[in-house]
């Protein structure tokens, strides 16, 4: 069946734990991590038009086209499907930009795995993961569209069962650059390899991000919201998700959660908040896969 235009959700994703475990001789850095995916989510809307060009409704102030994700991710399924197609591209954001929690990859992975549909390619999920890694290195994960145990520059993705409880969630309002971070000297790159039945025998030993002393000292903000956190949610360790600027915690179930967004009414001012709950598998994921 033909479809005119679509709309997709696109989740973000919180790393449980990021460890640094070696550099490949391109400079790229070799991680672990447990993504987990969460209902912060944007709204990608898709619609078909005449004329053979990708076309931004909308578009971010400050981002150039040839910067925008989801205008190159659509240029690059054209290119690669040597296609003449045209496409109105609509992002509504609500995943704050530069902090860490892969909101941008993953509405380049929705407007592929969209446009795959709205297309009619049929192209395959390995495909189209391989399309994504040329945008970044999370977009294969969010095409994958199941929480993941995941290694080497992105692209090595294992699924994970994960429990999906509730996560306090804080953006300090201050983006952090990932090569600012990667390409500090004081990065720990040399992290100790771990399995995934280790971390899953044990996941509370798990739950360090190398990427955060860094974080803290570019950006004084990250350790204001770890304090934050901590402040609201006694006993409590948050931690930072990906390469910053947001951090998190997991909440326990008896947790007040009305009392907690109570106070998040009291953020600083431009600070932004949430509670949200972990999710199984990408809103898209029908699009995804026939499971």
């Amino acid at each position: 069946m033909s479809l005119d235009s679509l709309s997709l959700r696109s989740p973000a994703k919180l790393n449980l734990f990021l460890h640094i475990v070696g550099r490949r001789e391109d400079g790229y850095h070799l991680l672990q991590s447990v993504f987990q995916l969460i209902d912060w989510c944007d709204t990608l809307h898709l619609k078909r038009i005449p004329e053979n060009e990708v076309r931004r409704v909308n578009p971010i102030p400050g981002v150039l086209p040839e910067q925008d994700l989801v205008v190159r991710a659509a240029n690059l399924l054209k290119d690669f499907c040597k296609l003449a197609a045209g496409v109105e591209i609509d992002l509504q954001k609500e995943i704050p930009m530069g902090a860490g929690m892969g909101g941008g990859s993953s509405d380049a992975a929705s407007t592929l795995v969209g446009l795959n549909a709205l297309w009619n390619l049929n192209l395959s999920t390995e495909t189209l993961c391989n399309l994504g890694l040329k945008l970044g290195a999370d977009v294969p994960f969010f095409i994958f569209g199941k929480n993941a145990f995941v290694e080497g520059v992105g692209e090595k993705i294992q699924e994970i069962s994960l429990e999906t409880p509730h996560f306090l969630v804080i953006f300090p309002n201050k983006g952090i650059a990932t090569a600012s971070i990667f390409q500090d000297p004081e990065l720990t790159r040399d992290h100790a390899q771990i399995t995934i039945d280790g971390f899953l025998a044990s996941p509370l030993l798990f739950q360090s991000n190398d990427c955060q002393a860094v974080a803290m000292r570019i950006c004084p903000e990250v350790k204001q919201a770890l304090d934050w956190i901590t402040q609201a949610v006694p006993g409590s360790q948050p931690r930072m998700s990906g390469s910053g600027s947001s951090v998190f915690v997991v909440l326990d179930p008896k947790t007040d959660i009305a009392k907690l967004e109570n106070l998040l009414q009291n953020l600083p001012k431009g600070w932004v908040g949430r509670v949200v709950r972990g999710l199984n598998k990408n809103p898209a994921y029908n699009l995804i896969s026939s499971d």
